[in-house]
């Protein structure tokens, strides 16, 4: 999918904040910059439209926005937004209450209410999601409840995480994913913002994927520790140790896709001519007990030994390794998709 993209980047420095608020000038009528306007204002917004549900990433430097009762009057779109921020605090004031909303935490409310909200600090990112009001009905409820609230729940930090994912896998997704998307947002929504056994088994498929999402982030960042395992994993991915092995099930186990992540980063290693490390020390950055049970499982997981991937990198394009990179069957985020 492509979004459609404005971006400031293009116009010189003085003009850029007067750009930004021309972009967005029939949502928002006051937009102010802590910024002197010599500095420029370098943002980007990309926003994909499904029908009724928009998404958008925004980078942009510290603003002040207000939505006020002249521009609701002029242009009164009602639909709720869910908006998560990356990297820093939001204060944000919409029906009459003023709350702090934390990096990472899932925000809510309808553009029929007056609201503003002032970001500080550096450059940061934004994710949205614009719901129409008459395709969402069935959540309806749900999200006028949460009007006006951030979601500081464990529920919420699953929805911040499967919209930064969504926002990741949208370039890959085919125009026909569309629908299937739509439907996945709402399950996923319904889930987060009051979790029933029905809603959660609705939503089964984004919040595995979100999981699994969590699983490889937190395997990546550990591959070089010993002590990486079943309880490591539970607490950096925020889920159970009976979730985790249902998880990873279709992977042969938590031991057996730790190793072939690590299995997958000796293989980077030894592609990277400029890495002069020996065998046996990458098999011990690597965790592995020794370099002959390294190199056991490596001619296992790719049909060649680690001698050959680094030499047939010295006199050529490196090899590729033949792996299935599917989890349970899915390949990819649209695989998921076509599960709906």
């Amino acid at each position: 999918m492509v979004p459609a993209t404005f971006t400031t980047k293009t116009f010189p420095r003085r003009e850029q904040l007067e750009a930004w608020c021309a972009w967005h000038g029939s949502i928002f009528d006051v937009i102010r910059s802590p910024r002197p306007v010599a500095k420029g204002f370098r943002a980007t917004h990309r926003n994909w439209k499904l029908g009724s549900l928009g998404i958008s990433h925004v980078v942009a430097p510290p603003l002040h926005t207000e939505r006020t009762k002249a521009v609701i009057r002029r242009n009164p779109l009602d639909h709720w937004v869910v908006t998560v921020n990356k990297g820093g605090p939001v204060d944000v004031k919409v029906r009459g209450s003023s709350v702090t909303v934390l990096a990472d935490v899932p925000f809510v409310f309808s553009m029929a209410d007056e609201m503003s909200s002032t970001r500080s600090g550096q450059d940061r990112l934004r994710l949205f999601l614009f719901l129409s009001r008459d395709s969402f009905r069935s959540i309806a409820p749900l999200l006028d409840g949460a009007n006006g609230t951030d979601l500081a729940t464990p529920q919420g930090k699953l929805l911040a995480d499967y919209m930064t994912l969504l926002v990741n896998s949208l370039p890959d997704l085919a125009p026909g994913d569309g629908p299937r998307l739509v439907t996945a947002v709402e399950a996923m929504l319904g889930a987060c913002l009051a979790p029933s056994a029905d809603r959660l088994a609705v939503a089964k498929g984004p919040i595995d994927l979100t999981l699994m999402e969590r699983v490889r982030r937190a395997v990546r960042t550990n591959l070089h520790l010993p002590s990486l395992g079943p309880d490591k994993l539970c607490r950096e991915a925020a889920t159970s140790r009976s979730r985790l092995y249902r998880l990873l099930e279709g992977e042969g186990g938590v031991a057996h896709y730790i190793q072939r992540q690590r299995l997958a980063e000796s293989f980077t290693l030894l592609c990277d001519i400029s890495n002069l490390l020996p065998v046996a020390k990458i098999a011990e950055l690597l965790c592995f007990a020794d370099a002959s049970s390294f190199s056991r499982a490596f001619r296992r997981e790719f049909g060649m030994s680690p001698s050959d991937v680094r030499a047939a990198s010295l006199i050529g394009p490196p090899p590729v390794p033949l792996k299935d990179t599917r989890f349970n069957g899915v390949q990819s985020f649209s695989d998921c998709l076509r599960g709906l």
